[in-house]
C-alpha cells in the first residue's frame, strides 16, 4: 500500500509540539505538505490546558488557548500567523461570535484569510469552540 507521501511524491511532516495537549486517537494537531511551496493543515484544536484534561470554563480562555496553540504549531513549521489563508471556525452558540471576531482580529492582525464560523453541538460539551486552519507560503 502506497503512503501519502509516495502518491503526491512530496514529503510530508506533522507537527505535534509538546507545549500542546497530546494527540489522541489516530490524527496529529497539523501536518504539513511541502514541493515548491509549503502548505499546513492544521487539525481542528481545542481549548485543553498541555495536559489534555483540564479546559477553562470561559470562551475567551479556551479561545485564547487555541490561538496560542495555532501560533505554536504555526512556529513548529517556521510560518507565522500571517501565513494562514484559511480557517474553519466551530462555535458551541451563536452567541460567542462577537467575541471569537476579537480574538480572530487580535491574533491575525492585517491577515484576511478565508474563513468559514458555523454554529454547531461539539464533541465535549465543555467546548466552546473549535477552530482548524491552512497555511501556507
Amino acid at each position: 500500500m502506497l503512503t501519502n507521501a509516495e502518491v503526491f511524491k512530496m514529503p510530508i511532516t506533522r507537527h505535534n509540539p509538546s507545549e500542546l495537549f497530546p494527540p489522541y486517537r489516530n490524527y496529529s494537531h497539523a501536518v504539513e505538505v511541502s514541493g515548491d511551496s509549503r502548505i499546513l493543515f492544521i487539525s481542528g484544536l481545542n481549548g485543553y490546558l498541555p495536559d489534555g484534561k483540564t479546559m477553562p470554563e470561559s470562551f475567551e480562555e479556551q479561545g485564547t488557548i487555541i490561538w496560542e496553540y495555532i501560533g505554536t504549531i504555526l512556529r513548529s513549521a517556521g510560518m507565522g500567523y500571517e501565513h494562514i489563508v484559511s480557517l474553519r471556525t466551530y462555535l458551541a452558540s451563536p452567541e460567542y461570535d462577537e467575541a471569537n471576531v476579537q480574538l480572530r482580529m487580535q491574533y491575525l492582525g492585517a491577515n484576511e484569510p478565508a474563513s468559514t464560523v458555523l454554529c454547531c453541538q461539539l464533541l465535549e460539551s465543555k467546548w466552546k469552540l473549535e477552530i482548524e486552519a491552512v497555511a501556507a507560503m
